[in-house]
């Protein structure tokens, strides 16, 4: 039997969500021990000195190691258990690439962008009963505090920093995870592209607790779910999730410079209408890169598993 059929999908994605926990506990105590150390404070002041704004350095560096914990090892981990020989190509590590898929994957990009932007507006007028408002507005301060400190940046060396660390680390160790891990396990166990891609781009948006930014990064994991589907390549996931980052970074560094506020600045949505022209666009661009991928790879990859063998 194939050495990378051993395990079945409902059995890899058990795996890999007993590997994201146990991670993720393991990533709060060594981010704990590690912030005590470097801070100089007790376990029960780490959590209100990370959120200063003068240990911003500090947060960066730990936002970044626990991201590798929880987000890149549980997939690593599930990829050596499911193709041993070969666990990075199995995560979709591979150098077919083409500079046609790369300019495809920029316009891609820039209308996913304009698309997200609609969906926020759209995300924000949604009604919510009393007490769940009160919660996901709860929710969102924490997540919009612990971002604040984060994207301070008052140098360009700041700026730059804050590219690695905001913008190509959770590219990377995200893109891992969601489309090299569950991606591929639910697609394989549902035996359906939509399935599988919808069901990821769920948990995508999900894990990052931004209740006002569900919709948009919903859309974005949907269309890096396609992108990773049509191409086999997570080199053109990381490269769109990162640019995608980089020009929030890029926005907000602007707006620091230019004294306007970076809260406000992270608030800016889109017209709902614009919407639907980003989306008529993704839909033609899509349609390119699954031409040109299909140019590129070969109609079954010798390391990652057939989706498209699995799906009636």
């Amino acid at each position: 039997m194939n050495e990378k059929n051993l395990l079945n999908y409902p059995s890899r994605f058990a795996i890999l969500i007993g590997l994201v926990g146990l991670f993720m506990i393991l990533s709060a105590v060594v981010i704990m021990c590690i912030a005590g150390l470097m801070l100089h404070v007790p376990m029960a002041q780490v959590v209100d000195q990370i959120n200063r704004p003068e240990n911003a350095n500090i947060a960066r560096l730990l936002n970044t190691i626990a991201s590798l914990l929880a987000f890149f090892l549980p997939a690593l981990v599930l990829a050596i258990l499911v193709n041993r020989r070969h666990p990075f190509q199995q995560l979709g590590f591979n150098c077919r690439i083409s500079s046609k898929q790369v300019m495809l994957v920029v316009l891609i990009t820039f209308a996913s962008i304009i698309l997200g932007g609609a969906l926020g507006e759209l995300n924000e007028k949604i009604p919510l009963p009393a007490k769940w408002f009160a919660a996901a507005k709860t929710m969102e301060d924490r997540y919009r505090e612990a971002m604040m400190v984060m994207i301070q940046m008052r140098t360009k060396s700041e700026y730059l920093v804050s590219l690695l660390v905001i913008a190509a680390a959770p590219a990377l160790f995200e893109e891992v995870l969601f489309r090299g891990g569950f991606q591929q396990v639910l697609i394989g166990w549902t035996k359906s592209k939509w399935a599988g891609i919808i069901l990821t781009s769920v948990l995508f948006s999900a894990i990052h607790f931004s209740y006002f930014g569900f919709l948009p990064r919903a859309e974005l994991g949907i269309v890096l779910g396609l992108i990773f589907y049509y191409s086999k390549n997570i080199w053109l996931n990381i490269f769109l999730h990162f640019l995608n980052n980089a020009l929030v970074v890029t926005s907000l560094y602007n707006a620091a410079r230019h004294g306007r506020s970076m809260s406000k600045t992270m608030d800016e949505n889109m017209p709902m209408w614009w919407g639907i022209f980003a989306l008529v666009l993704l839909v033609v661009l899509l349609r390119y890169l699954k031409k040109e991928s299909s140019r590129i790879v070969p109609p079954e990859n010798p390391v990652i598993d057939s989706f498209e063998n699995n799906i009636s």
